[in-house]
């Protein structure tokens, strides 16, 4: 039992740390697949020794000192065979010593966030801007390649591709594992910010699991964003992209039900938003409309979540304005997932059949088959013109589609009701 117990513990330090953990290695022995070689060796020891020795105080420390050794032994065994190789006269203890010096006053630097210099690594120009995001979402989100392949509306095998072509362009470039000055910091942030968010909505609205939200991954995002920020403070996007995080996060408690079901935007008690974060998600969006216009893809999702937020319920949200940020929105962004949204809204300002109708011309999109959203707006929009037979199939559909437990539950459930309506399907 104690085993079993300290097993889960382990797991749930992992998810915790081995962002960090990786990061720190990285900034340690400069080679990103040696710092995650290292990362699992420091696992595999905790899972060897901690149930028989209980968890440490600080676990984090402890795998990065487990990590730290074995990467000296790494150093060393490196070493001597350089000095072997190369005929070098030097002594090998003498070696051995300079490079245990080196790696733990290194270690013991000051930086600002492992994470973010993490990030800002993966983010190098020397990568396409996928393989940028695919590979961040790998090392600092814990993503499988599955969920990251959802997120794209991609192959998992293109994925799993775009990671490993990005690993060998970082070795074969010999990227320097530093924070990058900061002429050279602007042409990353696009892809930082696409990376961040992606990693929040992964713990918005979870792409599989039994849970329909990860808040450690709201939260580390949300956080990434915020040094971000600090760092880069006269950049509209960056606070037009905190304030979408701040103002979707004041809504997590109204999110799930008390068994962890998904509880729906317009079904939501309202009282429950915290309103600490609805305040700092609007006063950061303020910040970028002062320093931008127009305002850029976060800003204007961020300005669409402030409509929400500052209607006191679901009948007096300014649809009619949503409609028109999410036609802002549409011509920035090209993208059939802002289009499919853009529908929504459209259903809720002007009528089911105007909504409908925008998202039958979506169903043959490329990038939208597979994707269980189409499916669920459609019979959401179905049900509301009375069409519960076509709603039942289109729920049905969706269900089928969808990865996350709580998600498909929740369709099952809408498809029943639509079944219970007309009788037996």
């Amino acid at each position: 039992m104690r085993e079993s117990l300290t097993t889960e513990t382990i797991e749930a330090v992992w998810r915790i740390e081995s962002a960090r953990l990786l990061g720190g290695l990285v900034r340690v022995v400069r080679d990103l697949s040696l710092a995650e070689d290292l990362a699992q060796e420091a696992l595999l020891a905790a899972l060897e020794r901690w149930p028989g020795t209980g968890v440490p105080n600080n676990p984090g420390a402890w795998l990065m000192a487990a990590a730290k050794n074995r990467a000296i032994d790494q150093l060393r065994r490196r070493g001597m065979l350089d000095r072997t190789h190369a005929r070098m006269q030097s002594d090998a203890t003498t070696g051995t010593s300079a490079d245990r010096h080196e790696i733990e006053a290194d270690s013991d630097e000051g930086v600002d966030d492992e994470l973010l210099r993490l990030i800002l690594i993966a983010c190098h120009p020397v990568l396409s801007k996928e393989a940028r995001v695919a590979l961040t979402l790998r090392l600092l989100g814990g993503l499988t390649t599955d969920q990251i392949a959802r997120a794209f509306l991609v192959p998992e095998t293109t994925i799993a591709q775009r990671i490993v072509r990005a690993k060998r362009t970082l070795a074969e470039a010999r990227v320097p594992f530093e924070i990058p000055r900061a002429e050279d910091l602007a042409d990353r942030l696009p892809s930082v910010f696409e990376v961040i968010y992606l990693i929040f909505n992964e713990g918005y609205a979870a792409t599989r699991g039994k849970d329909w939200m990860r808040l450690e991954l709201c939260e580390e995002a949300l956080r990434l964003a915020r040094i971000l920020a600090e760092r880069v403070p006269d950049n509209a996007e960056v606070h037009g992209l905190v304030a979408l995080m701040e103002l979707h996060s004041s809504r997590a408690r109204a999110r799930l039900g008390p068994s962890g079901e998904p509880i729906l935007l317009l079904d939501q008690d309202r009282s429950r938003w915290d309103q600490l974060l609805v305040h700092r998600g609007l006063a950061a969006l303020a910040r970028a409309e002062a320093l931008a216009s127009p305002l850029g893809p976060y800003a204007l999702q961020a300005a669409i979540a402030a409509c929400h937020a500052q209607a006191r319920s679901a009948d007096e949200t300014d649809w009619k304005k949503i409609v028109a940020l999410y036609d802002a929105l549409v011509e920035i962004t090209q993208s059939p997932l802002v289009e499919l949204n853009r529908a929504i809204a459209v259903g809720m300002a002007f009528g089911a059949e105007a909504g409908l109708e925008l998202i039958d011309a979506l169903t043959d999109e490329p990038a939208l088959r597979g994707y269980h959203l189409l499916p669920s707006v459609r019979g959401d929009l179905l049900s509301k013109l009375g069409r519960v037979d076509e709603a039942y199939k289109e729920f049905g559909r969706a269900a089928v589609m969808a990865q996350n437990v709580r998600e498909r539950e929740l369709l099952l459930a809408r498809a029943k009701a639509c079944a219970g309506e007309t009788g037996p399907p």
